[in-house]
């Protein structure tokens, strides 16, 4: 026997659901910069986010579809701001320890060469990500 669920309920869970997700986005893309989960469920309590499985879920949607990245070291999470990036899940960070400066760049021969020696050790990927940590040019100099 099937199990059958009314139609105002799948819509409603799935507005839900879309709405979370365009919260975080919106979120982030006002933040300019990084933000970890429990960041973001504090700028968000007011507008209804409450748990962070709510966070989580709006997050990993929002990876699998190549919107947003996140950032290992920094254990945050970023907009993608590279067209080249699509859904693929690959970028490079430069993140500056001094001031927390983040920006993604996309270098085709970088992939390049981070193909051939995941092939060359017989392995495939389905993403990467590679985090450089220095400082930025302002706070080189400054």
């Amino acid at each position: 026997m099937t199990a059958t669920v009314a139609p105002n309920v799948i819509s409603s869970t799935n507005r839900r659901h879309g709405r979370n997700r365009q919260l975080v986005l919106d979120a982030l893309e006002r933040a300019q910069k990084p933000l970890g989960a429990y960041e973001l469920l504090e700028l968000l309590r007011e507008d209804g986010l409450r748990a962070p499985l709510q966070i989580y879920r709006a997050l990993d949607q929002l990876i699998g579809d190549g919107t947003v990245h996140k950032i290992e070291s920094l254990s945050a999470y970023a907009l993608c701001t590279g067209l080249e990036c699509g859904n693929h899940g690959h970028a490079a960070f430069a993140i500056c320890r001094a001031c927390g400066r983040t920006s993604e760049f996309h270098d085709p021969e970088l992939h390049r060469v981070l193909r051939l020696l995941a092939r060359k050790e017989g392995f495939r990927t389905t993403a990467t990500t590679i985090e450089l940590s220095g400082l930025c040019e302002s706070c080189a100099h400054g």
